[in-house]
This record gives C-alpha cells, structure tokens and sequence, in this order.
C-alpha cells in the first residue's frame, strides 16, 4: 500500500513550535532543546516507513512524549555529583539479613511453623522468587507453593494478632 507523504520539511515548519513546546514542557531543566532534536531525528528516520498520513501532529507529539521519558530514565541512570563522597564501611555479607529486636519475635513465629510452609515462606520473601521459582526449589506445583505461603501467612497473622 502506498501512503502520499508531504515532504518532510512543511511539517516541521508546521509543528516545530508545538514539539519544542512539549519538549520544553515534559523535560528536565535545560534539556529540551535536546529532547526536540532527539524527537525530530526520530521522526526524520521514521518517516520513509509510514503507512497513514492521518494526524502527523498526533504522531510527532507521540515521539516528542516517547524522547523526554527517555531522556528521564537516562538522567536517572547518570551518577549525581556530591559535594562529600562518603566513606566506604565494611559489611557482613549477609548484613542485609539481620534481624532486629522488634523482628526477632516475628522470625521465632516463622520458625514454628511447619518446615514446608517455613520453607515457602523463606523462599518467596527472604529469597524473593515468585511462586513458580518456589515451586521449582521445592519441586512442586506453583499452586501447591502458592496454598503453603497463603497457609504460613494465615497462621503468622493468626499468631500476630493474639
């Protein structure tokens, strides 16, 4: 199917202001000059490969929207400048894992239950794997490890609450 394209320059004379408006709008300080540069080049590569020439504005805002987020999600990823570096501290390995008065009683309750659902519980919280990596430490069904966490819960709330 062959799509009837306008050349490429009348509409960025057409929408310049507006992708640069929403740039401005949706970007970090000082960055959106960048993010309507970024937006402009990707609608330049994509345009040869259009199917519908209907409401190019929509499509241009869509790209512009898609640049500044990206450029978001990069700016998070940059290291941040600090006045102070702190100091490196030595850890425990498993200093992650140490139990603070206040969870000790939690943890006694934990340990009480009954060795599977222990087992469950400590694989899907302490862990952290879903129900189906659960299952396939303790070579069960994603159901089954599903029903012993939902058990051990019931009981440790049960417990809690007395």
């Amino acid at each position: 199917m062959t799509v009837s394209l306008p050349p490429f320059q009348p509409l960025v004379d057409a929408h310049w202001r507006d992708v640069a408006r929403l740039a401005h709008a949706l970007s970090g300080p000082g960055e959106g000059d960048d993010v309507a540069q970024q937006a402009w080049t990707q609608a330049l590569a994509a345009y040869p490969r259009l199917t519908n020439a209907h409401n190019l504005r929509s499509w241009l805002m869509t790209i512009t929207a898609r640049c500044a987020m990206d450029g978001h999600r990069s700016r998070n990823r940059r290291p941040r400048p600090t006045d102070e570096v702190p100091e490196p501290t030595e850890r425990a390995p498993a200093a992650d894992l140490v139990v603070t008065q206040r969870d000790s009683g939690l943890w006694e309750l934990v340990r009480a239950l009954p060795p599977r659902q222990r087992e469950a519980v400590a694989l899907r919280y302490v862990a952290d794997l879903d129900h189906a990596g659960v299952a396939a430490a303790m070579g069960t069904t994603p159901g089954a490890t599903r029903r012993l966490v939902s058990d051990a819960l019931a009981a440790l709330r049960s417990e809690v609450e007395k």
